[in-house]
Formats: structure tokens, sequence, C-alpha cells
């Protein structure tokens, strides 16, 4: 049994929620679906840019999910559909050294996970969620999922994924939120 089957449900300090609290840094100008594109590049073997069409023809997968904020909500058995990390990464092909990733989003927003994290069905690029295309509100046309961690690295209106030997610090872990982000660990903030 993991470490991950043993833990609780419901992160410590977390209340569950049915709605869906829309929580962002900024109002950024998005990227409509006929001219977004995603990138990964950085430390792999074949960099991507993917258009939407591109993107479109990926195989996608449902994924049911319990979601956790900083600001203390969880939201369980959420359903989203989209691509899989593993398929993206394994068009890339990372490099042995390809440890970090960072998240970039419009209107300059970016979250630093490790590629340990993204990989082995822990992560997702969602486009639906409940049925439904992805709201701009809630990152649409396309966002990161990565439900173990705090949804904060979940980065909205994803357009780059840049692999990295080096782990850069994103928006609100210069602002002093915590560098991981484990949520039964209460890892919200530095210090």
């Amino acid at each position: 049994m993991s470490e991950q089957d043993e833990r609780p449900r419901i992160p410590p300090g977390q209340v569950v929620t049915r709605k869906f609290p829309v929580m962002t840094a900024g109002t950024p100008k998005v990227a409509p679906q006929e001219k977004w594109t995603l990138t990964v590049d950085g430390k792999v073997e074949t960099p991507l840019q993917l258009t939407w069409s591109d993107f479109s023809k990926l195989p996608t997968q449902e994924f049911t999910v319990d979601i956790h904020c900083v600001t203390k909500w969880s939201k369980l058995d959420t359903v989203w559909r989209g691509v899989s990390l593993d398929v993206l990464l394994d068009l890339a092909k990372p490099l042995p050294e390809a440890r970090y990733v960072s998240a970039v989003s419009d209107g300059d927003y970016s979250a630093n996970l490790r590629t340990e994290d993204l990989v082995g069905g822990k992560a997702f690029v969602a486009t639906h969620f409940d049925g439904q295309p992805l709201s701009e509100e809630h990152g649409g046309p396309a966002r990161l999922v990565v439900p173990g961690l705090y949804f904060w690295k979940s980065a909205k209106w994803l357009r780059r994924l840049t692999l990295s030997e080096y782990d850069y610090k994103g928006f609100w872990e210069k602002l002093g939120y915590h560098n991981y982000g484990d949520p039964w660990k209460e890892q919200r903030y530095r210090g």
C-alpha cells in the first residue's frame, strides 16, 4: 500500500464544498481556441508547439479527482476530460536532467512543479469539466490539473510547459507560497 493510499481523503484544515469557487490572480487576456497553442519545450528531445486542432487529435480520457485549494476548500469527485501529461511528455521525450516543469499561462502566471508529480497518471491538461467545455473563468480553453497538489499548481489558461534541470519559482511561490504545496502536509506558505 502506498503512502497516498493511507492518507485521509480530505487533507487537514480543508472544508468540502459543492460549489466550484473561482480564484484568479489578475484578469488575463485569454487566447481563444483558434489562436491557442501549447508549447512543450526546454530539456526535451522533441520540442512541441500544438495548435488547438493538433491538441484535439491527441488521445483524451476522463479523470475523476478530488481538488484542494490553499484557501481551504476541497471539491470531491470532480469530473474532467483531457490529455494526460504522460501523452505530451512521451511526444516531447524529456531529457534525463528535466526534473522540473514551469507551467506558464496567459497573463504571465506560472507554477513550478517537479516532473515526477506530473507523470504516471498524476496530471493532465483539461479541456472539459463536468461534461462541458472548460469555461474561461475556470481556465478554458485548457488548464493543467495536478490533483495531488494544492490547486494553485494547476495553472489556468495553460500555454507552455518548459522542462528544466532547475526549479524556477512560479507566480505564487515568489510571493511566499510553499514551493511544493502538498495539501496533506498543509504546505500552504513558506516557513
